[in-house]
């Protein structure tokens, strides 16, 4: 237990990975860091601590530790500086901001993810994941983690701001600047030291990015302020909102939202796709059972919003491939002021690391943990299980805003293209996570298409 001394709390570490005398655990840290985090785990137990060059890490690995962190003592955590890294990118919007100010505008954004108006998001969703079909070929060979980004994209785009994406490939290609400068910064100890303003070519790309955002961005906002139309989207209820003073939402504020939303709104539910077809491509049986569930309950005909509650076994293969690969592979927090973990002392300042790609494949949870197996969620396991083993979506109360749209997203996707085409995994290939601000498929996914 932690001893007290002189007012002061005493260092009392938990056992974890040798560190270099320099610098820390980063290099093995960055060579592959799910690889490193469920070596500690196995290794070192429930609490582990790192040691960094600037930085110690406290790894939790323990549900009850976890939920102390994001629930029960959450307001002695706070968002951590990594994410600094994108402010450029994000501005003050849900991801980045904190306190008041954030509580504030999760408040004032949370209608828009209202379980009757993500309802009306369904069609939609259908609707483009049957225009981007028509553009599929029996034969043809596609990556479609690509095809996910653009499809999930083009949904976000409209259903939250009423806007088609006219140039998705430059939005895609703005965001894989982002994450490759947040991985590069997060795990090069030179890059980190040197400030983001200093004009090196990493620093010029990730800001040249960023003013690119801006043009898509500031004219969708603009044109809807000179139209005053309320579409009913989120965009159109950001702009009615107004203060006690009668002062309404700036351009740069609706610019940070709509960019976190942007991003954070496509991502997830573009990995989760990729992931779970790549997964059906490997697992005949399971995608035999998937096609048995939409034939009794389509069809053959479009789903719709209604159809959900008669596709559970759906549900489960979405609710599995976000086990086996989750999107937000981990959290960090920082402590605000010196505190206690298990019986060990964080001190204020010190980080937190917590991994929903370790604890989702921890076998005091999930038998067989690195196999995919729908089934295991039959019978409410969800509800048997702490629950912290199982969080795809955060937790506390900064959980997901929006866990219900990209839930409801990607059951949608998945039976509507499976029901229309069969996806074989092109041999030859890597299919390897990047771990950097999402969880990414490194070198993409290629797929043949056969067509039903």
């Amino acid at each position: 237990m932690a001893t007290v001394s002189n007012g002061k709390i005493a260092p009392n570490y938990p056992p974890g990975p040798k560190a270099h005398w320099l610098l820390g655990t980063l290099p093995d840290y960055a060579r592959d860091p799910i690889d490193f985090m469920s070596r500690c785990a196995k290794e070192y137990g429930d609490v582990i601590y790192w040691k960094g060059p600037f930085l110690s890490f406290y790894q939790l690995n323990h549900p009850d530790n976890i939920e102390e962190v994001l629930v029960k003592k959450s307001n002695l955590f706070g968002k951590h500086p990594s994410l600094d890294i994108l402010r450029r990118m994000f501005g003050k919007g849900l991801l980045t901001s904190e306190g008041e100010f954030w509580q504030r505008q999760r408040r004032l954004m949370q209608p828009a993810f209202h379980r009757d108006r993500i309802f009306s998001y369904g069609e939609v969703m259908v609707d483009y994941t049957n225009r981007l079909l028509t553009n599929w070929s029996d034969g043809q060979i596609l990556d479609i983690h690509e095809e996910m980004m653009h499809l999930t994209l083009e949904i976000v785009a409209k259903t939250l701001f009423g806007a088609e994406v006219t140039d998705v490939d430059k939005v895609e290609s703005i965001m894989q600047v982002s994450m490759e400068y947040f991985d590069a910064r997060n795990n090069n100890l030179l890059l980190l030291l040197i400030p983001d303003w200093v004009p090196l070519p990493h620093n010029l790309r990730f800001q040249k990015a960023a003013q690119q955002f801006d043009e898509i961005i500031y004219p969708i906002i603009q044109q809807r302020r000179e139209s005053g139309e309320d579409q009913g989207d989120l965009l159109s209820m950001l702009l009615q909102i107004q203060d006690e003073e009668g002062n309404g939402i700036s351009d740069k504020q609706l610019r940070d939202e709509a960019v976190t939303l942007f991003i954070a709104g496509h991502e997830t539910t573009a990995l989760t796709m990729s992931w779970g077809l790549y997964l059906l491509s490997q697992h005949p049986e399971i995608e035999q059972k998937l096609h048995a569930e939409l034939q009794t309950v389509l069809g053959g005909r479009t789903p719709t919003f209604a159809d959900l509650p008669q596709l559970p076994y759906t549900d489960r293969v979405i609710m599995e491939v976000m086990r086996l690969y989750p999107p937000v592979w981990a959290m960090v927090r920082t402590a605000l002021q010196d505190c206690e973990i298990s019986g060990y002392t964080v001190g204020a300042g010190q980080s937190i690391m917590i991994s929903q790609w370790v604890m989702h494949r921890d076998p005091r949870y999930f038998e067989q943990p690195e196999v995919f197996n729908p089934d295991r969620w039959e019978g409410d396991l969800a509800k048997r299980i702490p629950h912290f083993a199982y969080f795809p979506f955060g937790g506390g109360s900064r959980i997901c805003i929006g866990q219900s749209f990209t839930k409801m997203e990607a059951v949608l996707l998945l039976a509507t293209i499976v029901q229309k085409f069969r996806l074989t995994l092109v041999p030859d290939q890597e299919i390897i996570p990047w771990p950097g601000f999402t969880l990414r498929p490194k070198y993409g996914v290629k797929m043949l298409l056969n067509k039903l």
